[in-house]
């Protein structure tokens, strides 16, 4: 910058004078006004950047002359050095705060300093990405949904008693992916307590689609499992050698029951049997209608007692360390995989060589139940993944700029390269477990389908933005648990909607641009994780049907185990006098600029 001065004049004294005395008297009422925010944190940085800047110009002009200061030839050729922050970056450690996975450090060999060597570099400018590229809504994009004064209330009531000598032993066998054997097995924690048993360490998995070998304790914190629920659940990691070769009754609990089925039925099995074996832990308990403590343990189960396992959390640690070097972030639950497409019919953009493949996939897995689907009326009905291509539309409508840093929480795409192509050139900032880390360092996790959906679970919960692409048994649970830890911002994709407006795209009816976006944001603008109830049934459904069609109780554990704030009428009264003091605030500057 240049500067040029010439002499001082008479009515410039007089005018540095009064912007002298002006400042003076403004920084008298702004501590009488101070003194009146007893409950204010700090007054706004810029208020006071902007009064100290006004003084210093007053001091100068009344000492030294007038100065009048315009661009150098050189200013226009390098970005401003003293640009403001933005609004992302006086927030940034706040939120990060709220945002810790565990407290536990992560041990040194895996070391925030000790990054991938293959991690991608973002270009200088995109590095730290801030938002949305200079567009004035970019807050919006990051904003946390609103009314967020729910706070997780999960301890038992004053009546709840610890266990006692139990009537026998519970024995589970999980079913289905890693998040469906997570919500299995607290529903077992929540039936152990109602039938009085002790709970065996829980067997995962290894007969399903992805033939997982691992155990409990390689997926969970074995030993934190059992000490969590001691108050609640007696729970042990073997059945007693007495009982191992003893008579055990296999029985296949009824789907979403209630709590009279546990203790009646269920509970009337002790009187002949000593060890009872669940051959099925999915969608056992029903949704509501069950006393107060018996949710809060499911809760308290879910979100306190089953923990991934050390090396799990620490790996998962470091990943969201490495997209946070980025800024902001979206996990995108980009649920395009051959099975989920085998099992869905859904077969939208692929070629006639892949839909075939994934009907021969549907026809040879013996306990997928429905053959013969028909993939259009599967499409519009929105019970289809949305397809990559698909997913870069709605984002871009949403105004996700390009360099919008997104990671991919999900196994192997299917058709890989090829259909990624469309969304990788709209979003090239795309990143994946393989990508941030080193194969050394996913190399205890790898061929363990489990292990490795643990780490994109992980990453998803701890996201800026959280964005599934099906409504599926992961999107479910992360949701859920996103809303448990303070309802972040979970956008949930209308795909029905958007179906039939990708359709019009197709067929030349509608284009990318203002209108299109527009929709889009109209259609999804209480989609966004706020706190609400949890969904209940279907008007019009019957019976099993009915129970079917209810919100899942992972998916929003509100009412049962969130409360609102008993001080949010204070916290009104308060931010409504801050606001008052904002306007005095905002007239004394406008009358100081007048002055000047």
């Amino acid at each position: 910058m240049s500067i040029v001065s010439r002499p001082f004049r008479f009515k410039d004294r007089k005018k540095g004078e009064r912007c002298f005395l002006f400042c003076l008297f403004y920084s008298g009422r702004k501590k009488m006004i101070q003194r009146r925010r007893r409950r204010m944190v700090a007054v706004d940085k810029p208020r006071k950047i902007l009064v100290c800047t006004v003084c210093v110009i007053a001091l100068v002009g009344l000492l030294t002359g007038y100065v009048h200061v315009f661009p150098s030839p050189r200013a226009s050729d390098s970005s401003d050095p003293h640009k403001l922050p933005t609004q992302h970056e006086f927030n940034y450690q706040k939120l990060s705060a709220e945002k810790k996975w565990t407290e536990e450090v992560a041990p040194p060999h895996l070391s925030k300093q000790q990054s991938s060597p293959h991690l991608p570099k973002a270009p200088v400018s995109l590095h730290k990405f801030d938002g949305a590229s200079g567009n004035l809504d970019s807050e919006k994009l990051w904003k946390l949904p609103e009314y967020r004064d729910f706070v997780p209330c999960i301890q038992p009531s004053s009546n709840y008693t610890t266990p006692d000598k139990t009537r026998g032993y519970l024995l589970v066998r999980t079913n289905g992916d890693l998040s469906q054997m997570r919500t299995g097995i607290c529903d077992m924690v929540a039936v152990a307590r109602i039938i009085n048993a002790t709970l065996v360490v829980p067997e995962l998995d290894k007969r399903s689609f992805w033939r997982d070998t691992s155990n409990f304790s390689d997926v969970f914190d074995e030993d934190h499992f059992i000490n969590a629920l001691a108050n609640d659940v007696k729970v042990v990691k073997k059945l007693p050698k007495e009982l191992s070769s003893g008579t055990k009754i296999v029985k296949h609990f009824k789907s979403m029951s209630s709590f009279k089925y546990y203790r009646d039925v269920i509970g009337s099995l002790w009187e002949e049997y000593r060890v009872i074996r669940a051959a099925k832990s999915d969608s056992r308990l029903t949704n509501n209608n069950l006393p107060s403590d018996i949710q809060k343990l499911r809760c308290r189960a879910c979100y306190e007692a089953l923990r991934f396992a050390p090396q799990i959390e620490a790996m998962g640690k470091l990943l969201v360390e490495r997209m946070r070097s980025y800024g902001h972030f979206i996990a995108l639950h980009l649920r395009y995989e051959k099975d989920m497409l085998a099992y869905s019919g859904c077969t939208h953009g692929l070629s006639n060589a892949e839909a075939k493949e994934l009907e021969t996939i549907r026809d040879e897995t013996a306990n997928w139940k429905v053959k013969e689907i028909d993939a259009t009326e599967q499409r519009y009905r929105g019970q289809c993944p949305l397809t990559p291509k698909e997913v870069g539309i709605f984002l871009n409508a949403l105004g996700f700029p390009s360099e919008t840093p997104i990671f991919i929480a999900a196994g192997e795409i299917y058709g890989g390269v090829t259909h990624m192509a469309d969304l990788r050139s709209r979003y090239p900032l795309l990143m994946s477990k393989e990508n941030l880390a080193s194969a050394a360092e996913l190399e205890p996790f790898t061929n363990h389908s489990s292990q490795m959906a643990a780490l994109d679970y992980i990453v998803s919960v701890e996201s800026d933005v959280f964005i599934p692409s099906y409504s599926g048994n992961m999107a479910g649970a992360v949701e859920g648990h996103r809303r448990f830890l303070g309802h972040r911002k979970t956008i949930s994709p209308d795909r029905r909607g958007l179906v039939h407006l990708f359709g019009q795209i197709e067929k030349g009816l509608l284009k990318e641009g203002s209108k299109l976006s527009n929709r889009i944001i109209e259609i999804h603008k209480n989609l966004q994780g706020s706190p609400r109830r949890r969904g209940g049934s279907v008007p019009g459904t019957k019976s099993m049907e009915s129970t079917h069609s209810e919100e899942a109780f992972y998916t929003n554990p509100l009412p049962d185990c969130l409360c609102q704030r008993a001080s949010q009428t204070v916290n009104t009264s308060i931010r409504e006098s801050n606001r008052k003091l904002d306007r005095s605030m905002q007239k004394e500057q406008l009358l100081l600029l007048k002055v000047l």
